[in-house]
């Protein structure tokens, strides 16, 4: 009996010395890189701090970024598991090396003003007046193909002063006070709380972005990166984008 029990006793005290990663019963573990648009940051990073408690053993990092350089990155060779992109435009560039995608929200444009608006600002149409300072995504990121569409559909010639290469530093701009008027993503205006304030325009509908997702073919760590893309696809993702201002697909 003292055999067995000692046996019992070394049996036990080896299953509490197993590394989390391998009691895990889905057996994910490992790291998940992450690519994805600058304008996913706050959403993602909720998403990814999630899927890491329902999976002990995977680590998720992320890549955020305009899509446009994202997708340039990848097709040089960055190693990556997973690519997010704020337009089917940037996926397809890299589309050779990427799965199936799937569109998972939609985004639209609001004008971003510095908290009380010191410039006045009421519409597109004041983003063509050469005394208030304008800041706008460059024409290949999405943001600014979008701006470019909005603008075309009212008929407006925006006279920018900066272009920058994601949302995320036009929002820094209008934040700091160094611009009186950007256009960003709605979600971008929500998320940056009372620093900025928001103005909705109607040209925002013509002008409106659906967000791909797809692991990639060559995910270093495949079967989990399917498994964050279903994360992000399911509900809980869901619920998640919609309280972010995001649109459903």
């Amino acid at each position: 009996m003292n055999r067995v029990a000692g046996l019992l006793a070394v049996a036990l005290l080896a299953g509490c010395g197993t590394p989390q990663a391998e009691q895990n019963s889905d057996g994910l573990s490992g790291t998940v890189t992450v690519f994805a648009a600058a304008s996913l940051t706050e959403t993602f990073t909720k998403l990814g701090k999630e899927f890491e408690a329902a999976h002990p053993g995977v680590k998720i990092t992320f890549n955020f970024g305009g899509s446009s350089a994202l997708a340039q990155q990848l097709s040089q060779g960055a190693p990556a598991d997973v690519f997010a992109s704020a337009s089917p435009a940037n996926l397809k560039q890299v589309s050779d090396i990427t799965g199936t995608p799937t569109t998972f929200v939609r985004n639209r444009l609001q004008i971003a003003v510095p908290k009380g608006n010191p410039g006045k600002v009421a519409g597109l149409a004041d983003f063509a007046k050469a005394d208030l300072k304008i800041a706008l995504c460059a024409d290949q990121v999405p943001c600014g193909a979008a701006a470019k569409k909005a603008f075309d559909a009212a008929g407006v010639t925006p006279q920018p002063d900066t272009l920058e290469q994601d949302v995320k530093a036009v929002l820094t701009k209008v934040r700091l006070g160094e611009v009186d008027a950007a256009l960003v993503y709605r979600t971008d205006v929500k998320a940056a709380g009372d620093a900025v304030e928001g103005i909705a325009f109607p040209e925002a509908d013509k002008a409106v972005n659906d967000y791909p997702i797809a692991p990639l073919t060559k995910a270093p760590n495949a079967t989990a990166a399917k498994a964050f893309v279903e994360f992000v696809l399911s509900d809980k993702g869901k619920t998640t984008f919609t309280e972010a201002g995001f649109d459903s697909p």
